[in-house]
């Protein structure tokens, strides 16, 4: 089921859905857009999609900064990966 369609005004609802009407779009733009989504089999709307996702994604130079702050968050269980792997694999209990 799909989320309700937003008013288009800044400010709604999280996660709601938003039509974007764009006018005047040039003519090379809407070919190249057309062969890319005849090219991959998918809507000249998935390829727009793709566009303006890709378009938002934070810069690979904000990668350090966003590593940073999970690594700050601290581990999210006590003691080593290795030493959970070898009670797991070593246990001879059945699977739960």
């Amino acid at each position: 089921m799909r989320a309700p369609r937003s008013s288009g005004r800044l400010g709604g609802s999280e996660g709601a859905s938003m039509d974007i009407l764009i006018r005047d779009l040039e003519d090379q733009v809407v070919a190249r857009l057309e062969t890319l989504a005849r090219a991959r089999g998918v809507t000249l709307e998935e390829i727009a999609r793709e566009a303006l996702r890709a378009f938002v994604q934070p810069p690979v130079s904000d990668f350090p900064a966003i590593a940073a702050r999970i690594r700050a968050m601290g581990p999210f269980f006590p003691g080593s990966s290795v030493d959970l792997i070898r009670e797991d694999r070593d246990n001879d209990e059945p699977y739960r």
